[in-house]
């Protein structure tokens, strides 16, 4: 593996290669398994360069009798919380023996398109927040490279109010991907709450529609001051 990897970097320098020989190089690709943080290196806690290798069924290759094909929503799920935690996602698809991809893949993919279609703004050029920004129960969080964009995605739709602490103060303005609606929002506690509820300075609460907006997972783009 050493000869090969010094074969391919002398004829491309700039080339990235992975760890799949098992010899550090450029990226980390966990496979068929989703990180629950930013991966580091094991010895300087580096924060590493990743990339999750995922399949839209059990198989990488195609098979006719496959069952366990992934849902829309846990593949949009999975596209989200991989860079929420700073990673790259790589699907793998399998062609048939005609050379065509199989309906379920085409519908996997068709999933991934309408989505992406009105959400990409949250995950092409994005990736972990800030650590002062801590994404509430249900929501995933990534942020703009610039950082004057922080993205909410509902993985569990809130019922009308969305409570981020930490952001009173921080935003200038709201709005669904989706549509481009903007979304109205106080500081310290929802306006309809009773004069006994708790106030915090640095809370900033969304409101939000009663049902929820026909997206798998809706996102809101809140720019920042």
């Amino acid at each position: 593996a050493e000869k090969l990897i010094a074969t391919a970097r002398s004829l491309q320098p700039n080339i990235i290669i992975d760890n799949r020989t098992e010899i550090e190089q450029d990226i980390v690709t966990p496979e068929q398994y989703q990180v629950q943080s930013w991966p580091r290196h094991k010895e300087t806690g580096e924060l590493l360069v990743w990339e999750a290798c995922q399949t839209f069924s059990g198989s990488w290759g195609y098979y006719r009798d496959e069952m366990t094909w992934k849902s829309p929503e846990m593949l949009i799920h999975m596209l989200i919380r991989t860079v929420s935690l700073g990673g790259n996602l790589l699907m793998n698809v399998g062609p048939t023996a005609r050379g065509y991809l199989d309906h379920r893949a085409v519908e996997a993919l068709a999933a991934y398109a309408e989505w992406m279609k009105y959400n990409s703004r949250s995950i092409y050029g994005c990736t972990m927040a800030e650590p002062e920004f801590t994404a509430p129960n249900g929501c995933l969080f990534t942020q703009s490279d610039d950082g004057k964009r922080l993205y909410v995605h509902l993985i569990e739709y809130p019922f009308q109010f969305l409570e981020l602490p930490g952001l009173a103060g921080k935003v200038e303005y709201a709005q669904f991907l989706h549509d481009g609606s903007e979304i109205f929002y106080t500081e310290g506690k929802p306006e309809h709450f009773s004069s006994g509820c708790t106030e915090r300075s640095d809370l900033l609460v969304l409101n939000l529609p009663a049902v929820k907006p026909p997206v798998i997972v809706p996102v809101i783009e809140l720019f920042l001051k």
